[in-house]
């Protein structure tokens, strides 16, 4: 099983002058947390986007490509790429590129995306939500699979005959996976196009999410797709520390952003209850020590066998020394205990 590390590129609020920190002090810190997941063997690193205040990247394509550079074996991937909203064949030629300059190393994670600002952002339409995501699958699908495409569809304009360069190094094709929050349709989709899953659980209880796991084998081998060549992952909020205080004193981190997200989306403020419940092992929090934490991955793979889990590990964007020990961890003593 594959271990790796998301971020979002949170920006937490300086308390000197009452404005979100400096997002290119953030950025240099990411790439000093990337080249440092590489060396402690970190299978994965995913990038979100977003396009916010309280969020330092907006183009994961560009931050990925400067990891590219110091890094030389983990895996770089969007997390996630939010389609509706994109260019297919933008997102084709940006992660090629990234593929080429990597030496083979680009993945994407496509989705709808849980923040809806880059539809009036890019000019598109929240009435056309579904519909889009569903039309730019196809046509990047398309694009990854053939190097001259003919494609049509209502709300873009079609393609004849057209080229997309460069080509990506295993023969242009670029790992492709679908991010899922946990609605069924989507699940369904995935598995019916036999593309690799990753199921978001940030809340709750993992074991809720079972049924739907199931409910994907099913259908991917209904589908008549090669079950060895089957991928399943998990995406949830990850914090690794040997010392107490410090996993005690990062609910204040994990507060603020999890409060700030809220207040928009009606959600009530997040309680020390919450965190410590989502902390035991039947909770959606893998934050504790590295025991903990590899416990807690083991038991996700024991009831989902998941071939991959991505451990998000900067909600709330904790302070760096910090997030550097937390990843080292992660890349050593829980890594130890999962392979």
């Amino acid at each position: 099983m594959e271990l790796g590390i998301g971020m979002f590129g949170d920006l937490a609020i300086d308390q000197t002058t009452g404005k979100y920190r400096d997002a290119g002090i953030k950025i240099r810190e990411i790439l000093e947390q990337v080249k440092l997941m590489d060396e402690v063997g970190i299978d994965v690193f995913a990038m979100g986007e977003h396009h916010r205040a309280d969020y330092a990247v907006s183009s994961p394509e560009m931050v990925l490509a400067a990891a590219a550079s110091i890094t030389k074996n983990i895996k770089l991937a969007s997390g996630v790429t939010v389609l509706s909203s994109s260019e297919p064949v933008k997102v084709y030629e940006d992660f090629s590129t990234l593929d080429l300059i990597s030496d083979g190393r680009a993945e994407i994670y496509v989705g709808r995306g849980s923040f809806i600002e880059s539809f009036p952002l890019y000019g598109y339409s929240l009435n056309d939500y579904e519909e889009l995501f569903d039309e730019k699958l196809e046509l990047l699908l398309k694009i990854n699979s053939q190097e001259n495409v003919s494609w049509s569809g209502k709300l873009r304009a079609p393609m004849q005959n057209q080229t997309v360069y460069p080509r990506a190094k295993n023969n242009g094709k670029l790992p492709i996976w679908r991010a899922v929050g946990g609605t069924p349709q989507s699940v369904l989709s995935a598995a019916q196009l036999g593309m690799p899953l990753v199921v978001a659980i940030i809340g709750g209880m993992p074991i809720q999410f079972k049924n739907l796991i199931e409910f994907y084998k099913q259908e991917y081998r209904k589908a008549g797709h090669d079950e060895s060549e089957m991928q399943i992952a998990i995406h949830s909020h990850t914090f690794v520390s040997e010392d107490e205080n410090v996993v005690d004193g990062y609910f204040n981190t994990y507060k603020s952003q999890m409060d700030r997200i809220g207040k928009a989306r009606g959600w009530a403020p997040f309680t020390k209850m919450q965190y410590d419940g989502g902390k035991a092992r039947e909770g959606a929090l893998f934050i504790g020590n590295a025991d903990h934490v590899a416990d807690k991955i083991n038991y996700m793979k024991e009831i989902f066998g998941i071939t991959r889990f991505i451990g998000h590990m900067d909600v709330g964007d904790p302070a760096h020394d910090i997030m550097m020990k937390s990843i080292e961890l992660f890349g050593t003593d829980v890594k130890k205990q999962i392979k």
